[in-house]
């Protein structure tokens, strides 16, 4: 049994029962077990990590700094043996998705968080002279990190964007592995620990559990010295974890589920209709539909345009070859959403099986429905399909494509594509007019002419949307540093003397880069 990572130490877990994550590529188990942790484990890992919160809370921010800049400089050294276990767990392949685009993007996360910790505007600092007043948002406590299973590094409890958040924040963080990549991210422990240990951190300043009972993962969430979570995953669990924290009152940033709606209007499709099927496909059978913001429900009026569109995309899904899903769990769920929705009413254009191969695969999906059928069944055609699957909403009229917009839960993110010249522009401008205020309201991130799959690392990233996508529609998960911001609380000073003070709340701006608001004025000066 692999051992789990407590208070700086690599040790046996307390418990006796295990798991062996599966190779998706073949459908055996790797020979490692890795323990399913009792409360025991947890109990220890928490108590550590509020020993060193006490620590860390008073660390510089350019330590913290040190730490990420150190531990994204690990990760390139050992890229290569880290790629290779994710590939194997996940079936996700080395190049180019691996080594050229998640590592990379997961080592530059650290290296923006680390960039935002030194700089210190992401905390807001305020200070109004006349009152005697100042405030700044701070560090708040342990922070639980659920990962999920799509993306082992860009989102992983011990390397992704809501450790690197909580790390510059000032926060410890427990990291609960994905039980789809374990050994993947025990190695990214082991790289982590490396860093705390070169930058003289608290040593619990990164722990690591595989696995825990539904039951310990919610005392886990609700426990009185956990400050905050994360998670990324199914909706069912996070939803179970969301009722136990606020229960007690402990703030979770969820990322649950979402169908991330298209709607493409006639104007654009009757100027390129046959790019956007291109367009489409690429999107929505990239890494086998595995991404969050993979496109599963595609609005369209029904005329000659949007015939030939869903003929073009059934041809492409059909000839593709299918991709193989990340593991045994993924494939049954998305097998029983199909079914669900085909029980339901919709149409099966393509697909609606499992290959049958010897990998875990199954084949690229497309169903079919009326406006009317989602009206009256609007809960159950936004079933997440996760993965190479995607419904099409046939509406008959604008006025019936706005009440589907209207019937949509929360989302990611929604994209509306339209005539880009001419009499196609013209013609697609009212139907826009009509349909985008709607949307707006339906997702986090609105696109125009554009397939809404992959995220990119910006400032003005909004990866986050109202409920059911995520659990708090004001937060981004991605983007720095508004993602910083969800692992902090807000510290306020009323006539503390100045050299008592923060650095960053001090009359000299300690860096000389921060920007305060003094008595109404965003600055990088000192306090007149």
């Amino acid at each position: 049994m692999e051992p789990i990572l407590i208070d700086g130490q690599w040790r046996a877990s307390a418990g006796t029962e295990g798991f062996a994550p599966d190779n998706p590529a073949t459908r055996t188990p790797l020979p490692q077990r890795y323990p399913i942790s009792p409360w025991a484990d947890l109990d220890a890992a928490l108590s550590a990590a509020a020993s060193a919160y006490a620590q860390l809370r008073n660390c510089p921010a350019g330590q913290i700094a040190d730490f990420m800049e150190s531990y994204a400089s690990l990760l390139g050294e050992h890229a290569a043996q880290i790629c290779e276990l994710a590939h194997l767990e996940t079936g996700l392949p080395i190049k180019p998705r691996l080594a050229d685009v998640e590592l990379p993007r997961t080592i530059n996360q650290l290296r923006l968080a680390a960039t935002a910790a030194r700089d210190g505007t992401w905390a807001l600092p305020t200070i109004d002279t006349a009152a005697k007043i100042r405030s700044c948002l701070g560090s708040i406590g342990p922070v639980i990190v659920f990962g999920p299973n799509n993306f082992p590094f860009a989102y992983n409890g011990v390397a992704g964007g809501d450790f690197a958040a909580a790390i510059a924040t000032g926060n410890p963080v427990i990291g609960k592995a994905n039980p789809g990549h374990p050994g993947t991210t025990k190695l990214l422990a082991e790289v982590a620990l490396s860093a705390v240990s070169r930058t003289g951190l608290p040593p619990a300043t990164v722990q690591l559990v595989y696995r825990t009972s539904h039951a310990d993962g919610e005392r886990l969430v609700s426990d009185p010295r956990t400050a905050a979570i994360g998670y990324t995953g199914g909706r069912n669990a996070g939803l179970a974890l969301k009722h136990a924290a606020d229960n007690a009152g402990k703030p979770i940033y969820l990322e649950l589920s979402s169908v991330n709606p298209v709607a493409i209007l006639p104007g654009a499709l009757q100027e390129r209709g046959s790019a956007i099927v291109e367009e489409y496909c690429g999107s929505c059978l990239m890494g086998s539909g595995q991404f969050c913001t993979n496109p599963g429900l595609v609005l369209l009026l029904a005329d000659p345009a949007s015939d030939e569109f869903v003929r073009g995309v059934t041809q492409k899904f059909q000839a593709a070859q299918p991709g193989t899903l990340l593991g045994a769990t993924v494939e049954r769920q998305l097998h029983a959403a199909v079914q669900k929705m085909h029980a339901g009413g919709a149409k099966i254009l393509c697909g609606g099986q499992p290959t049958g191969e010897s990998r875990y695969a199954y084949a690229n999906t497309l169903l079919q429905i009326t406006g009317a059928q989602f009206l009256a069944e609007s809960e159950l055609f936004q079933t997440e399909a996760f993965g190479n699957a995607a419904l099409f909403v046939m509406v008959a009229t604008a006025d019936e494509a706005a009440a589907v917009l209207r019937q949509l839960e929360g989302n990611l993110t929604g994209s509306l594509y339209t005539g880009m010249t001419g009499d196609f522009a013209a013609q697609d401008a009212p139907l826009y007019a009509l349909l985008e205020p709607i949307l707006r309201d339906k997702v986090g991130r609105l696109l125009n002419d554009k397939m809404p799959t992959g995220v990119a690392v910006s400032p003005a990233m909004n990866h986050g949307g109202p409920y059911p996508a995520t659990g708090h529609a004001g937060f981004s998960a991605v983007g720095v540093p508004v993602s910083l911001r969800r692992f902090a609380a807000l510290h306020c000073y009323d006539n503390v003397r100045e050299p008592r003070l923060p650095p960053v709340l001090r009359d000299k701006n300690s860096t000389g880069q921060t920007w305060r608001l003094i008595d109404g004025n965003w600055t990088q000066g000192d306090v007149a």
